[in-house]
């Protein structure tokens, strides 16, 4: 079983509703936790309302002192106070490996995190972290958010102001993180790199085909299946391998029933098999 503590996206593309659709495709039965509501379509999040923090912590204490639990993934978390709420509680179990997806923007831009929430990230649940899953933005605005070093220029990518991602890994598993998954979907490449990062440096490096159009929840899976593999029994290397595979799966077979993003479809397995058994 699965703990994924996540805002509820009311499209099923993101947040919560993406994470059980995840997990359950692959074999894992999800356990949920909802940390804040959003109204929200296809295209972007017009509000957000995050849930008390108590009520987070009486959500997840219930279920794990029912249930036991293999790994735990965390997508948006709301508010600071409810990041220490689940930091206090994911330190109970520190043998559970916990997967991070730092949401901090929708797909439009919306911001879905301010810097106290960043700080509180950084500080309370990066040295928990099994694995974070940032992408490329995400992976600067962690480390410029938390930058108390002034100088960049030794770093940047040549115009004094943004670190490498190679240095966003380097200091995000400084800050605690096992682990660092940056994707490569915003940076300007003809296909998408994905790179893996451990305490002495790059693992392994992923490249895909770049999809046409952009999709609603990308994030979420590929957080959600790493999550699965490693409940599975999977070592960090495969699991994130696997993980990716699915998800460019789940984002090629995706579809747009909206006016907004292309949404995967996490079972698109299920459909190819109705598909060959005709």
């Amino acid at each position: 079983m699965v703990l994924t503590f996540a805002a509820s996206d009311p499209t099923g593309g993101a947040g919560i509703q993406a994470d059980l659709l995840t997990l359950a495709s692959l074999g894992c039965h999800p356990l949920s936790v909802v940390t804040a509501l959003t109204v929200q379509d296809t295209a972007g999040v017009d509000a957000l309302m995050a849930v008390d923090a108590g009520w987070v912590a009486d959500q997840a204490r219930a279920l794990l002192e029912d249930m036991p639990v293999a790994a735990f993934k965390l997508g948006l978390l709301g508010s600071v106070e409810t990041i220490a709420a689940i930091a206090e509680i994911v330190s109970d179990y520190p043998y559970v490996p916990l997967v991070f997806d730092p949401v901090l923007a929708s797909g439009r831009g919306d911001q879905l995190a301010d810097e106290g929430m960043v700080d509180a990230m950084i500080d309370l649940l990066l040295p928990r972290a099994a694995i974070i899953t940032p992408n490329s933005m995400e992976a600067r605005r962690l480390v410029l958010d938390d930058d108390n070093e002034g100088d960049e220029s030794d770093e940047g990518d040549g115009d004094g102001t943004r670190p490498t991602l190679p240095e966003c890994a380097r200091r995000l598993i400084n800050a605690g993180a096992e682990h660092v998954l940056i994707t490569g979907t915003h940076e300007n490449t003809p296909r998408v790199v994905n790179t893996l990062y451990g305490p002495r440096g790059r693992m392994r490096e992923d490249v895909w085909d770049r999809l046409p159009g952009s999709y609603h929840g990308s994030g979420c899976t590929l957080a959600s299946a790493i999550a699965a593999n490693l409940a599975n029994g999977f070592e960090i290397e495969p699991a994130v391998r696997e993980a990716q595979a699915y998800t460019w799966r789940a984002l090629a077979a995706g579809f747009r029933p909206g006016m907004g993003q292309y949404l995967p479809d996490r079972f698109f397995w299920a459909r190819q098999e109705a598909c060959d058994d005709d």
